[in-house]
C-alpha cells in the first residue's frame, strides 16, 4: 500500500487562513441555517465520494440556489437547523462520508465547504482519522 502523500500548506498567510476558517466554523456551529427538505429528507448532493448536506445562511441564498437549479418558480420547503447539529449528528447519521456545503450557489468567495475531516465532524466519522498535521492529506491509503 502507498503511504499518504502530503503537500505542505504555504506558510505565508497560512495562520491567517486558519484563524479565518476557525472563526467561520465556530460561527457556523453557533448559527441556525436553512436546510431544504426533499423527499422526506434534507437536500444533499454527492460529489467526489462525499455526500454534502446543502445548507443556506438565509432565504436569499436559498433563492439564488433555486434559480441556479432552474427551480426558482418552485416552492421550497426548508427547516432551520443548527450548524452544530448538522456536523455532530446529521453528518454521522448519513453512514457515508458527509459534510456540509453552505451557500453553494455563491461561489468560492462566499460559499463555505465543511468536509468530513477531523476537527469538523466527530473524529470517528472523519475521512482523515489518524492523520493530523498542518499539511493537506492527498492520499489516504494506510500502510499494511
Amino acid at each position: 500500500m502507498h503511504q499518504p502523500v502530503t503537500v505542505a500548506a504555504p506558510q505565508e498567510g497560512a495562520e491567517a487562513r486558519r484563524r479565518r476558517f476557525t472563526g467561520a466554523l465556530a460561527t457556523f456551529r453557533d448559527t441556525s441555517v436553512l436546510v431544504p427538505v426533499r423527499d422526506d429528507g434534507w437536500l444533499t448532493a454527492d460529489f467526489g465520494g462525499i455526500r454534502w448536506i446543502l445548507a443556506f445562511s438565509d432565504k436569499s441564498a436559498l433563492a439564488r440556489y433555486a434559480l441556479e437549479q432552474d427551480e426558482g418558480h418552485a416552492e421550497w420547503t426548508y427547516q432551520s437547523v443548527s450548524g452544530a447539529r448538522l456536523l455532530d449528528v446529521a453528518a454521522p447519521a448519513a453512514q457515508v462520508p458527509c459534510g456540509v456545503a453552505l451557500d453553494a450557489a455563491d461561489g468560492a468567495e462566499r460559499a463555505l465547504l465543511l468536509p468530513p475531516v477531523a476537527g469538523i465532524v466527530p473524529d470517528a466519522y472523519a475521512v482523515n482519522k489518524g492523520y493530523t498535521s498542518d499539511a493537506i492529506v492527498i492520499g489516504t491509503e494506510e500502510p499494511e
